[in-house]
C-alpha cells in the first residue's frame, strides 16, 4: 500500500475528525445518548412481548390499572426521545461554544430559544410536538450552529454589557449575554415573520422536504448502508475512530428513522410492518457485534486456529480481549492484535461488516425479521441486543447467530495466514 497515500487519507481523515463543528455535531448526540435509550427502553416495556404464560406488560397493568403503565411509558417518551429536536438544540451549541471559550450556558438557552421561535403552532396556538423531536433535527443543528456563531461575533464585536469588578461571575455572565440574545432572538422573529409571509409554511417544513426527507429517504437503503460500514472500517484500519468521525453525519439521518420505528411500535403496529429497515441498533446490533469489524467473531476466530497453541501471541491477545469484545469494546483487539495497518486483516475486517450488512438487509427487509424498534446501550452484549432491538423476537437472535458464524467462516483463512506468516518471520530470525 502507497505510504503517501496512507498518509496523506490519515492526514484528511484526521482534519475531518477533529473539525470543530463536525466534533460539536458529534458530541451534542453523545450527551442525549443516555435520554435516547432511556425513552426507546420505556417504549419496549410498554410493549414486551409475553413469554407463553408470562405477560409483563399485563402484570404490570394489574398493579397500575389497566393503561397506567402504557401512561408512564408514554410520558417518559415524550420527555426523551420526543424532544431531542430541542435537546440537540442546546447540546450542539453548548459544545461549540465551549470550544470557542465563550458562555456555553448562554449560547445554549439562546439557541433552544431560537428553536422554539421558529416551531409551528398548532390550532390552539400550542408547539406542535412533532416538530420537536427527530422531524426537527436538521434545523437543530443548523439553528445550534448558526446562533453559536452569531453569538460569537458579538462578542468579539464587544457588543456586551460590561459589568464592574466585584459583580459575582454568574451575574457577569447573565448581562454580557443579554444584548448578542437581544439582537439574535430579534433577528430570529424577524426571520420567521418572513419566512410565514412569503413561503407560507414552516422553517422547519421547508427544511424537511428539501433536505431531511430525502436523505432519511436515501439512508433506509443498502447502498447508503454498505457505504456507512465500508467508510467506518476503512477509517478504522488506519488507526482513525470511524465512529467518532462519521457519527456527526449519520446520527441525524439514522435517528430520525428509529424514532420513527420507536413511535409506531408504541402505537401498536407490529415490529415487522414499522417502515425503516437501515437504521442505528440495525448496525449496532446486526453488524458491529463485538464493536467494528464484528471482532467478537475474529476472537472466536481465533481460539478455534490456534487453540492448540497456548501461548501464542494471537490467543493471547484473545484472551485478554474477550471480556471487553463482549460488551462491544474492541480496542484491545484492534490496536494489540493489530488490525490498524496490518494489510493480513485490511481485506476480512472491512469484508464482514460489509457481508453482513448485506444479509442483514435482506433479513430484515423481506419480513424474515423483525425491523428494529428499540435503541440500546452500545454496550449491550451480542444475542440480548438482537432480542430487544427487534422488540423481543427469537429471530433477532438467531439472525446474530448466523451473522456470527459468517463472520468467523471469513475470519478464520486470513487467521491461519497470519499465523503462518508470523511463522515463517520467527523461522527467518
Amino acid at each position: 500500500m502507497n505510504n503517501t497515500f496512507m498518509q496523506k487519507f490519515i492526514e484528511i481523515a484526521g482534519r475531518i475528525g477533529s473539525q470543530r463543528h463536525l466534533v460539536a455535531v458529534r458530541d451534542g448526540f453523545v450527551a442525549i445518548m443516555p435520554l435516547i435509550i432511556i425513552g426507546s427502553l420505556a417504549v419496549l416495556i410498554n410493549n414486551f412481548p409475553a413469554f407463553g404464560s408470562f405477560d409483563m406488560v399485563k402484570i404490570l397493568n394489574n398493579i397500575f390499572g389497566e393503561g397506567n403503565w402504557q401512561t408512564l411509558g408514554g410520558s417518559v417518551w415524550n420527555g426523551t426521545f420526543a424532544v431531542i429536536g430541542l435537546l440537540i438544540s442546546f447540546t450542539i451549541a453548548y459544545n461549540l461554544a465551549k470550544s470557542y471559550e465563550i458562555d456555553g450556558l448562554s449560547v445554549g438557552l439562546i439557541s433552544i430559544a431560537s428553536y422554539i421561535i421558529l416551531v409551528p403552532e398548532t390550532a390552539d396556538w400550542g408547539l406542535n410536538f412533532a416538530w420537536l423531536g427527530a422531524q426537527g433535527l436538521f434545523v437543530a443543528i443548523i439553528i445550534a450552529l448558526l446562533i453559536t456563531e452569531l453569538f460569537r461575533l458579538l462578542v468579539k464585536a464587544n457588543i456586551t454589557i460590561k459589568m464592574p469588578d466585584g459583580v459575582p461571575e454568574g451575574v457577569t455572565r447573565s448581562f454580557a449575554a443579554l444584548i448578542p440574545a437581544m439582537i439574535i432572538l430579534a433577528l430570529v422573529g424577524l426571520f420567521q415573520a418572513l419566512i410565514s409571509v412569503f413561503v407560507g409554511i414552516s422553517m422547519f417544513e421547508v427544511i424537511f422536504n428539501a433536505i431531511q426527507e430525502p436523505l432519511q429517504g436515501l439512508g433506509n437503503t443498502l447502498p447508503a448502508a454498505l457505504v456507512v460500514s465500508f467508510l467506518n472500517h476503512l477509517l478504522w484500519f488506519f488507526g482513525l475512530h470511524g465512529t467518532n468521525i462519521i457519527g456527526s453525519v449519520i446520527e441525524p439521518v439514522y435517528l430520525p428513522l428509529i424514532e420513527q420505528n420507536a413511535s409506531l411500535f408504541q402505537q401498536g403496529m407490529s415490529a415487522f410492518d414499522v417502515p425503516n429497515v437501515v437504521t442505528k441498533p440495525f448496525l449496532d446490533s446486526f453488524v458491529f457485534m463485538g464493536g467494528s469489524g464484528t471482532t467478537i467473531a475474529l476472537l472466536i476466530a481465533i481460539f478455534i486456529v490456534v487453540r492448540r497453541e497456548k501461548n501464542h501471541p494471537y490467543r493471547e491477545v484473545a484472551k485478554v480481549s474477550a471480556p471487553a469484545g463482549l460488551f462491544n469494546i474492541n480496542e484491545p483487539v484492534i490496536f494489540g492484535l493489530p488490525i490498524v495497518l496490518n494489510q493480513i486483516f485490511l481485506i476480512p475486517f472491512i469484508l464482514v461488516p460489509v457481508t453482513l450488512t448485506v444479509i442483514s438487509y435482506i433479513a430484515l427487509s423481506t419480513g424474515l425479521v423483525p425491523k428494529t424498534v428499540a435503541i440500546l446501550p452500545w454496550t449491550t452484549p451480542p444475542i440480548l441486543s438482537g432480542y430487544l432491538v427487534t422488540g423481543g423476537s427469537a429471530r433477532g437472535i438467531i439472525l446474530q447467530l448466523i451473522n456470527l458464524t459468517v463472520a468467523v467462516v471469513i475470519y478464520i483463512p486470513f487467521i491461519m495466514a497470519g499465523v503462518r506468516a508470523m511463522k515463517e518471520k520467527m523461522g527467518g530470525q
